[in-house]
């Protein structure tokens, strides 16, 4: 059955931090021709190429950084992981894989590809939902875990 955790339930943030997904990804393609796929901004640092890495580094330090600064203003909430270190690197290696065969990853496809109406990503979004619901209900039902 499906139920609200509502003491959790905050749809204002929520929308607050989609708003600020989607004008990050809007002023990186208008201000620097860049679609915000995470994985291949994070994959061109790793095979860097002349005059493509400042930016990268900036957008990769943002990610890392905001969370921090927004720490430092207020209480973030206890950070609660139900897996094994095993089982989160077999999940990380898994993304990295998929996000290859996918040709990018959520944010490419997810944000940046399903507003430009292509429809590569959005099968390559059905698909990630698919994977993840499909991963849900085998290690929630059939596995109990």
């Amino acid at each position: 059955m499906f139920t609200i955790d509502e003491p959790h339930f905050t749809p204002c943030a929520a929308l607050a931090g989609g708003v600020l997904i989607g004008l990050s990804a809007t002023m990186l393609v208008l201000l620097n021709g860049r679609i915000a796929g995470v994985s291949g901004v994070l994959g061109g640092l790793l095979r860097p190429m002349k005059g493509d890495v400042v930016w990268r580094a900036a957008f990769v330090l943002g990610l890392v950084g905001a969370p921090l600064v927004y720490g430092l203003l207020t209480a973030l909430p206890a950070a609660q992981i139900d897996a094994g270190y095993g089982t989160l690197a077999l999940a990380g290696v898994l993304v990295g894989v998929g996000t290859r065969y996918g040709a990018g990853c959520t944010s490419g496809h997810g944000v940046c590809g399903l507003a430009r109406r292509s429809p590569r990503s959005l099968a390559a979004t059905v698909a990630f939902i698919a994977a993840g619901v499909a991963t849900v209900f085998v290690m929630r039902h059939l596995l109990n875990l």
